[in-house]
């Protein structure tokens, strides 16, 4: 499994977000870059508390996946548009801290994996203002036809993916 960019600052606190690890691995092959977004935590989606209500997170992992693709040059309605959809198959997540109303979030998206039925992409959810580490997430989603039924991602969407390499630094399959 690849070592994660980001390390802990100490044994037991993965919430604030450093960038010093990628220092001590040797430099392999380039990847799509992660995309970022942010936005600010909304009313409506906290609770009373002011505190965002844990769901979020998993929308919060659709938009930064949904503005990934686009940033690749297509929508998620144009892949709807050739007659697949992507559906989520596996969702893990990991919660650090709790977001509050009016927070500044980045959600960093980064594709993790493209094979010929299924992509995964990985979500660091932080503060913006602060860098700390709110939800650590991987989702993997399966190209489905109109029937539901597992089909080949089409040519051109993995096109959008085609510059990412699997860990060994084999073209991803």
């Amino acid at each position: 499994m690849p070592r994660s960019l980001y390390k802990q600052t100490t044994p037991h606190d993965l919430r604030v977000v450093t960038n010093d690890a990628a220092a001590s691995r040797p430099v392999s092959p380039p990847a799509l870059p992660p995309h970022d977004i942010q936005f600010r935590v909304r009313y409506a989606e906290t609770d009373q508390m002011g505190v965002v209500y844990h769901t979020n997170y998993l929308i919060w992992c659709e938009v930064g996946r949904t503005d990934f693709i686009r940033a690749r040059g297509m929508s998620y309605a144009d892949i709807e548009r050739s007659g697949v959809g992507l559906a989520v198959s596996d969702l893990t997540a990991r919660f650090h801290a709790a977001a509050r109303y009016d927070d500044l979030i980045r959600v960093r998206t980064t594709l993790a994996d493209v094979r010929s039925r299924s992509i995964t992409f990985d979500y660091v959810i932080t503060n913006a203002d602060t860098n700390e580490r709110l939800v650590s997430a991987r989702t993997t989603l399966v190209s489905i036809d109109t029937n539901g039924r597992l089909v080949a991602i089409p040519a051109a969407v993995r096109a959008l993916f085609a510059e990412a390499n699997s860990d060994d630094g084999r073209p991803a399959r």
